[in-house]
C-alpha cells in the first residue's frame, strides 16, 4: 500500500561513505526516501556503479520505484589534498596557497589557474560554502597569501567562492564529461548540471546526453542564473535550489527571496523543483534538528516544492535514518494540514493547460474535488500524465500506473506521485479494472471508494492523453 507516512514532498538523500550499504540504503527508503543522489564531486566510477547496483536491488526488496540523480561535480573550485587531511585556521593569521592539488604542511593547494590569475589583493575568499573567510593579501601567478577573516577547519576538496568576480568556466568540463557518460551507462533516471548559468549550458548537455532518457536538472547557485532564470526554466526538466554556493554569492537576505522566486518559476511553467543544502544540516552530528530547520524544510513544502535534499546529513552524517524519517514526519505534518493545499495552491499562479492532454489532466484534479473522489489514478508511459496531474497540486494522492520502470522511477521525485508499475494492459477496460486493484492493494480503498482514471485512447501516443472516468472501486 502507500504508506501513510510519505508525505507528498518527496525526500532526495545524498550517499555518501555513512550511507553505502545494502541494509543502510534500504533502510532509508523504508524511513521515506524516494530518490538518492550521487555526488560526483566525490568516489570513483567503481564505488558509484557500486551505488547503482545497491539502490536497485534495495528498492527491488521493499516494493517501491526509486529515482537516481546523478549530480555533476561541475566546474566548480575546489581545495586540493591538504597535508596531514586537515588544517585548523585561525583568526588574522596569513596562509600559503599554492597551485596544484597538493601543498607543503600547512599551505593550502587549490588547483585552478582562473583563480591565481583573477584574484588580487582585498579580493575576498570563502571556502566550506561560505563557513571559511579570507582577504587576498598577495597575489600571484601561481602562489598567494591569503589571511583568514572566519577562521575553522579547512578539509579535503573544499568549495571555493569568490564572490563578486566571474571567472571563464565552462559548465561542464572534462571530467562532467566522463562522469556524465558513465551515469547514462548505468541508466541514471536524472542528471543535475551544476552551476548553470545559461540555458546553452543545458542544451551542450543534452546534445552529449543522445537519446538518453534521462531527465536534466538545472542547479540554480551561481547569482548569474538569476538574470537568466526564464530561460533556464524553458529548457531543463526541473530546477534545484542549491541553497549552498547561491547562498555563499548571494547577500544572505537575498537567499530566501531567490527560492522562492525560483520555485515560483519552476511550478508556473510545470517543472519538478527541489530546494537543497543545509536542510536539517545540525544532524550531521544531532540526533534531532533544530526547530529552525524544522521550519526551513515545512516552509519549502508549503511553496509546493516537489522535494527536498538531505547532503552531509545522510552522505557523512551519524544518523542517516533518522535524518529521513524525522524529514518525513516534518512534511507529513505540512500534508496533513487542512489549509496546506490552498497555501500551495497561493504560492504559485502555474500557466492554463496548453494542450487537450494539459486540460484533461487540469480536469481530473478538479473531478477528483467536486465528486469526492480519493484518489487520481494516471495512466502514463512517459510520464507526461502524472508530471501534468501533479503541477496542478491536487488534495488526493496521484498513483501513477505505469509498465515503464524508468517512468515509475523518475515519478518517484514529483509531488503526490505514487508510481507503480504494473504490466501492460490490452484495452481500456482492462486498465479500468487494474487501476481499480491498484487503488483496493495500494490505497486499501473500499468497495465503495470511488477514483478519477486519467488516460490516452488509443495508448501509446506521446500527449495523447484524452480520457477521464470517474470509477467506483468495487464496480
Amino acid at each position: 500500500m502507500v504508506n501513510p507516512q510519505f508525505a507528498k514532498t518527496k525526500i532526495l538523500a545524498t550517499l555518501g561513505p555513512a550511507s553505502s550499504s545494502p541494509h543502510r540504503i534500504e533502510a532509508m527508503i523504508r524511513a521515506g526516501a524516494s530518490a538518492f543522489r550521487m555526488n560526483f564531486s566525490h568516489g570513483s566510477h567503481e564505488e558509484h556503479a557500486e551505488r547503482f547496483r545497491m539502490v536497485r536491488d534495495a528498492a527491488e526488496a521493499v516494493g517501491r520505484p526509486v529515482a537516481i540523480v546523478s549530480d555533476m561535480q561541475g566546474p566548480k573550485l575546489r581545495v586540493g589534498k591538504i597535508a596531514g587531511g586537515e588544517i585548523q585556521l585561525s583568526y588574522n593569521e596569513d596562509y600559503e596557497v599554492t597551485l596544484g592539488e597538493t601543498a607543503a604542511e600547512g599551505a593550502i593547494p587549490i588547483p585552478h589557474q582562473e583563480l591565481f590569475d583573477a584574484l588580487q589583493p582585498g579580493d575576498a575568499v570563502m571556502m566550506n560554502d561560505g563557513a571559511l573567510r579570507f582577504t587576498v593579501k598577495e597575489g600571484g601567478s601561481s602562489r598567494m597569501v591569503f589571511t583568514c577573516d572566519v577562521p575553522g577547519k579547512l578539509t579535503n576538496n573544499k568549495g571555493v567562492n569568490i564572490p563578486g568576480r566571474k571567472l571563464p568556466l565552462a559548465a561542464l568540463t572534462e571530467k562532467d564529461k566522463e562522469d556524465l557518460a558513465f551515469a547514462i551507462s548505468q541508466n541514471t533516471d536524472y542528471v543535475a548540471l551544476s552551476f548553470v548559468q545559461t540555458a546553452d549550458d543545458l542544451r551542450e548537455a543534452r546534445e552529449l546526453m543522445g537519446d538518453s532518457p534521462a531527465k536534466l536538472i538545472a542547479k540554480i547557485e551561481k547569482p548569474g542564473a538569476m538574470d537568466t532564470l526564464g530561460g533556464i526554466v524553458s529548457e531543463a526538466d526541473a530546477l534545484m535550489v542549491a541553497r549552498g554556493d547561491l547562498g555563499v554569492e548571494l547577500p544572505l537576505e537575498m537567499v530566501p527571496r531567490a527560492q522562492r522566486r525560483i520555485i515560483r518559476m519552476a511550478r508556473n511553467a510545470g517543472k519538478p523543483v527541489i530546494v537543497a543544502t543545509q536542510m536539517l544540516e545540525s544532524m550531521i552530528d544531532s540526533p534531532t534538528p533544530t526547530r529552525a530547520e524544522a521550519s526551513d524544510t515545512a516552509a519549502a513544502a508549503y511553496l509546493g516544492a516537489d522535494c527536498v535534499m538531505l547532503s552531509a546529513e545522510t552522505a557523512v552524517g551519524r544518523h542517516p535514518e533518522a535524518a529521513i524519517a524525522i524529514m518525513s514526519r516534518i512534511l507529513k505534518a505540512v500534508a496533513d494540514d487542512d489549509g496546506s493545499i490552498n497555501e500551495i495552491a497561493a504560492a504559485a499562479d502555474p500557466r492554463p493547460p496548453s494542450t487537450d492532454a494539459e486540460v484533461i489532466a487540469a480536469s481530473g484534479a478538479w473531478a477528483a474535488d467536486k465528486a469526492g473522489a480519493d484518489a487520481i489514478l494516471a495512466a502514463t508511459m512517459s510520464g507526461g500524465t502524472a508530471y501534468a496531474v501533479a503541477r496542478n497540486r491536487p488534495g488526493v494522492p496521484v498513483v501513477a500506473i505505469t509498465p515503464n520502470a524508468r517512468s515509475a522511477r523518475q515519478l518517484a521525485l514529483i509531488w503526490g506521485v505514487y508510481p507503480v508499475k504494473v504490466a501492460e494492459d490490452k484495452s481500456f477496460e482492462e486498465l479500468s479494472d487494474k487501476a481499480a486493484e491498484v487503488a483496493r492493494e495500494r490505497l486499501q480503498l473500499s468497495d465503495d471508494g470511488r477514483i478519477v482514471l486519467i488516460a490516452g485512447v488509443p495508448k501509446g501516443i506521446k500527449g495523447g492523453t484524452n480520457t477521464l472516468k470517474l470509477i467506483k472501486v468495487g464496480g
